[in-house]
């Protein structure tokens, strides 16, 4: 790997830093964070396209060009019954963090290069945070979403068709003293290839027969994914034999991402990436949702991007990673909605700190008041050096 240059960082003219793109021991001051599925709202760019037209309406064309179909009609107008299906909530949720973005460059003369050291996006959002980052075009990335989409929604109706059962993902909140040995329990209980049952597990069960862990969110959230009722059957089991009682919530999805199930997504993107432009290094650091680790190459970016619609999505490791061993006081979340921000806050807890904080961009009527906020924070964090 070509050795990353050095480059100063400047806030308002000031050289606070030098930087290296992929230094594995350079603090790390601000991260860039964009959210997954789940978050999409019908309206969501409405907002954004009345208040800053120029820039919006020249990005929605682009889109729904990319696309080959008016998207942002199903954005703006629903209803949510196609809002919601995977295959356009996805690069909707993409599009609109992006589109963000790109309004805090034009409008606001945000240097995302001047004022991020990294990146990061929970599940979908990894595609926002790649873009973001600068090692994929925001066109190739859009139709590479949409596509994945397309896949994922024939993974779950093929599942349902199969086996008549029900599929989704459910979210387990616990007290944080007891979420490793919840872990430990579900893992126990699931087994290599289980069904979410000590009794009937099987070394080679099949994947519309298995639960996992799809996502470690936080302190005191997991997320599994897979068939409903053997979500139900493990429930049971945690209770009556594992000591736990987790409070359980179904999210707003059909589909159990993050599982098997979605191996058919996994080898799509696999095609997909072997044939799409990646730049690596890039304008700063990703780091992974599979890994919790910054991508280290362009073939370890490719095969942890695929492999992550199978794979756990770590990001409760990765939160921690960049708070406790590369220094990130500054966390600026991008897209609809507040769950990334949140998650993050509970964890880092710097809402209000001396040149820190945690912010959502996600209402064009805050903007203005977070550019400050970050700006004072910015500031604060130069004079403290």
């Amino acid at each position: 790997m070509p050795a990353a240059s050095l480059t100063a960082r400047c806030i308002n003219g000031t050289i606070c830093r030098p930087f290296s793109t992929h230094s594995t021991n350079q603090a790390l001051r601000t991260a860039l964070f964009f959210p997954g599925h789940g978050v999409q709202r019908i309206g969501m760019i409405s907002s954004w396209a009345e208040a800053f037209p120029r820039t919006s309406k020249s990005f929605i064309d682009e889109m729904d060009t990319t696309l080959g179909f008016p998207l942002s009609k199903v954005i703006s107008d629903g209803p949510n019954s196609e809002l919601n299906r995977t295959e356009n909530s996805q690069p909707s949720i993409m599009a609109t963090s992006i589109l963000i973005l790109r309004i805090l460059e034009q409008e606001f003369g945000f240097k995302t290069t001047e004022r991020v050291d990294v990146t990061l996006g929970h599940s979908l959002g990894e595609y926002s945070a790649l873009v973001a980052g600068g090692y994929l075009d925001f066109t190739p990335a859009l139709r590479m979403v949409r596509g994945r989409a397309e896949v994922m929604a024939q993974c779950s109706r093929r599942a349902h068709q199969k086996s008549g059962e029900m599929y989704g993902m459910v979210a387990l909140i616990c007290e944080p003293d007891h979420l490793q040995s919840l872990i430990s329990a579900i893992r126990e209980f699931l087994g290599p290839g289980s069904m979410g049952s000590k009794d009937d597990s099987s070394n080679e069960m099949s994947s519309i027969q298995q639960v996992l862990i799809a996502n470690i969110n936080s302190k005191n959230q997991i997320v599994l994914s897979g068939s409903i009722e053997r979500i139900k059957t493990l429930l049971v089991q945690l209770r009556q034999f594992g000591g736990h009682d987790p409070r359980a919530v179904r999210l707003k999805s059909d589909s159990p991402f993050h599982s098997p199930i979605m191996a058919p997504a996994a080898q799509y993107m696999r095609t997909k990436l072997d044939t799409t432009e990646i730049t690596f290094p890039a304008k700063m650091p990703c780091v992974s949702n599979v890994s919790a680790m910054p991508f280290a190459s362009k073939e370890n970016l490719k095969d942890l991007l695929s492999r992550q619609c199978v794979e756990t999505v770590r990001w409760w490791d990765s939160i921690r990673y960049l708070d406790q061993e590369r220094g990130v006081k500054r966390w600026i979340g991008i897209g609809p909605g507040k769950v990334g921000r949140n998650l993050v806050g509970k964890e880092v807890g710097r809402i209000s700190s001396k040149g820190g904080g945690v912010w959502a961009i996600c209402d064009p009527r805050e903007v203005e008041e977070i550019m400050r906020a970050l700006e004072k924070s910015e500031h604060e964090d130069v004079d403290n050096s």
